[in-house]
């Protein structure tokens, strides 16, 4: 398992969650699981889990939601890596971003938690800032309406529309990290779009 990634999708449990923005980072889960026909079962972890590869021969990957809410995140995230033996160098957690307009895939390591209390609680419990993000963009919420009950909001039509791709191209961005890297992967998602 030397070379295993854990990719965590963040987000809260329960069809009430289901399709808001906060849960976008499980979305992008789902989706790399669809690719590979793979489905998510329970783990002891408080997670649900799928082991599967981004490509035969390639490196293992661990796919996992949280069965926690949002903000006790930390806790399935660090017995999964404690359980699959992963460092949190290859811990890769994939969140919603209000300070990314909707759309835009951003990847970083490390930093602060800008306020995400499922980034800061994962940082808790691993112990260390220094894990990848991927975050997705969901854009500040309109005119005064207050950010957590924005995240907390299905996507709007107009949104949902281009789920799909935004989903897509996080998914793709994951892949590229783990298969070539953080700096190819900043160079494709972080230019301006054509």
């Amino acid at each position: 398992m030397a070379e295993a990634w854990l990719v965590v999708g963040l987000g809260n449990p329960g069809p009430r969650y289901a399709s808001t923005r906060h849960n976008v980072g499980q979305m992008v889960i789902d989706e790399l699981a669809a690719r590979r026909s793979e489905v998510l079962r329970a783990h002891r972890a408080q997670a649900r889990v799928a082991e599967t590869w981004l490509r035969p021969g390639g490196v293992k990957v661990v796919l996992a939601k949280p069965n926690s809410f949002m903000n006790l995140s930390g806790g399935p995230v660090s017995s999964l890596a404690q359980f699959y033996a992963i460092p949190a160098e290859r811990v890769i957690v994939v969140h919603d971003e209000l300070d990314i307009p909707f759309d835009s895939i951003k990847l970083k390591v490390g930093g602060g938690h800008g306020g995400h209390n499922g980034v800061r609680d994962v940082a808790k419990a691993l112990g260390t800032p220094e894990f990848t993000r991927v975050r997705v963009g969901v854009g500040r919420p309109p005119g005064r309406q207050d950010p957590a009950d924005w995240v907390l909001e299905p996507f709007g039509a107009v949104e949902r529309k281009e789920l799909p791709l935004v989903l897509a191209d996080a998914a793709d961005a994951v892949e590229l990290l783990v298969g070539e890297g953080l700096l190819a992967a900043q160079q494709r998602f972080h230019a301006p779009r054509e």
